[in-house]
């Protein structure tokens, strides 16, 4: 959870002036630093940094536990690759949003599992469906792709790719929103309800701007080495914990 200082402090003269102004960001100990000058103080805000070799464990069906991921840069997109690895013990008829992208009209990018089984992702709109093997108390890695210029989408599970949908050519998902792993925003950090809440673990969760190869995919799943996630790196990700959620280690 971000954790915030506010210090006396004096500004020199090579400093802005401007009220709100950021002086300072860095990286130490697993924390993001940022320091801003704000009416005559200084605000020292500090949000853990990375997850690598740690697993979220949401144990309990609520209605206020998230984690919200910081994205290294804009989500304004027309491709994708999201891969996560996800274990949950839910039965299949309960709907569970695995992961949460919302601005503040609309849910650019919501993956869901659905009330029937299928898995699904939405953007801006009605959604897109795929019969794939259940999500159970074991990890599944579990990867989605989308490009806007074809419009071709996929998921793959355990480094093997469903049949091909087209969805939403000549789309493009907004930036400027809110990532959410555990519940799924009606409206803009709010409207959350319990039972389509996520209950089970979450780890190894990486986004890219572009569609990654089959074998770049396939080395993922197998934990070998890959160009790190441009929008979402697990092991330098920004992100704060909000409720009941375990940051715990990945034995």
């Amino acid at each position: 959870m971000t954790s915030c200082s506010v210090l006396g402090g004096k500004r020199t003269g090579h400093e802005s002036s401007e009220s709100g102004t950021e002086l300072a960001t860095s990286k130490c100990f697993s924390t993001l630093i940022k320091i801003w000058w704000l009416n005559s103080s200084f605000i020292v805000c500090v949000s853990p940094v990375g997850l690598g070799d740690k697993v979220l464990v949401f144990p309990y069906e609520t209605d206020f536990s998230y984690v919200a991921l910081i994205p290294q840069k804009e989500m304004g997109l027309r491709a994708f690759t999201l891969c996560m690895r996800v274990a949950t013990e839910l039965p299949e008829e309960r709907q569970i949003i695995l992961f949460a992208y919302r601005t503040a009209d609309y849910d650019e990018l919501n993956v869901w599992r659905e009330k029937d089984g299928r898995i699904s992702f939405y953007l801006s709109g009605d959604g897109v469906f795929f019969h794939l093997p259940p999500l159970t108390t074991f990890r599944t890695s579990l990867c989605l792709t989308w490009e806007s210029r074809t419009g071709l989408a996929a998921f793959w599970v355990e480094g093997k790719r469903s049949t091909y949908q087209v969805y939403k050519p000549g789309h493009t998902i907004r930036p400027k929103g809110t990532v959410l792993l555990g519940q799924d925003p009606d409206k803009h950090l709010g409207g959350l309800e319990a039972t389509q809440s996520f209950v089970g673990e979450v780890t190894d969760l990486n986004m890219w701007d572009f569609v990654l190869s089959r074998s770049l995919i396939q080395a993922w799943h197998y934990g070998h080495k890959v160009p790190k996630g441009n929008i979402f790196d697990w092991a330098a990700i920004e992100y704060e914990v909000n409720g009941n959620v375990m940051v715990v280690d990945d034995d």
